[in-house]
Parts: C-alpha cells; sequence; structure tokens
C-alpha cells in the first residue's frame, strides 16, 4: 500500500561534491541512491535513516535509502538527488522543451524492508541488461 506523495529531483551538495570525484565512486552512489524525505512521513511509514524503501511513479520503480531530512519543507514531499536512481523514475518526454519533467511528479512511497538499493553495477545489469 502506497504513500502518495510529489517528487522533486535535483543537485544536491554532497552529490556535487562526489561528482567531482568520480560519477561511479561510492561516494557518488550513497549520494544519489537516497530519498529525502519529511520526519513526519518516515515517522508514519516506520522508516529510519538507511532504511530501503521503494519510489514508484507511472514512469517506473526504485529502490532507495531513506533519508529523513529537514530540509524537506512540508510531509507530502520527497526529493532524489538526480543521477541512475531519479532516472528510472522520471519519464523521457520532453514536451518540446529539450528537458524531461524532473520537478513536481505523483509518486508513491513504501517501506521496502526486504529489497537491497542497488549498486551502480548491479542497477545497470538489471535494467539494461549489461
Amino acid at each position: 500500500m502506497g504513500f502518495k506523495v510529489i517528487l522533486l529531483t535535483g543537485r544536491s551538495l554532497k552529490q556535487g561534491m562526489s561528482k567531482e570525484v568520480s560519477k561511479v565512486s561510492d561516494k557518488y552512489m550513497e549520494s544519489v541512491s537516497i530519498c529525502e524525505i519529511h520526519p513526519k512521513d518516515a515517522e508514519e511509514l516506520r522508516l529510519k535513516e538507511g532504511d530501503a524503501m521503494r519510489v514508484s511513479t507511472q514512469f517506473g520503480s526504485i529502490i532507495v535509502r531513506c533519508n529523513p531530512s529537514q530540509n524537506i519543507p512540508t510531509p507530502g514531499v520527497i526529493f532524489i538527488p538526480y543521477g541512475p536512481y531519479a532516472s528510472m523514475v522520471i519519464g523521457s518526454d520532453t514536451n518540446s522543451t529539450g528537458m524531461p519533467s524532473f520537478k513536481g511528479l505523483s509518486a508513491e512511497i513504501e517501506p521496502a524492508p526486504e529489497e537491497k538499493v542497488l549498486n551502480i553495477r548491479e542497477l545497470l545489469s538489471k535494467y539494461l541488461g549489461r
């Protein structure tokens, strides 16, 4: 049973700092495989920092690590940094703008205690067959 939210994606400070090292480094992958969530929503879903959670949109679904954060100003909003994990749940249609919609997507979230957050190699293998 999903919990309806609005998904925002964008750059994060940790992502930007780790990207300078390498986009395939463990530090970078850790910085983009999270979902920032309002602490009240995390509490309602019984999610703690680091717990696996599923984020689903009409475009796809991905398992990420929960990151309750005061940076999320209001319950019902989540944030996933740009990267391979966010790309799994945003659409490719650009509506003739050259840029897909990264903000304001309807999404559902739920705990996924039995799931593993895949590293980049596992993610590519699972979704791209490489």
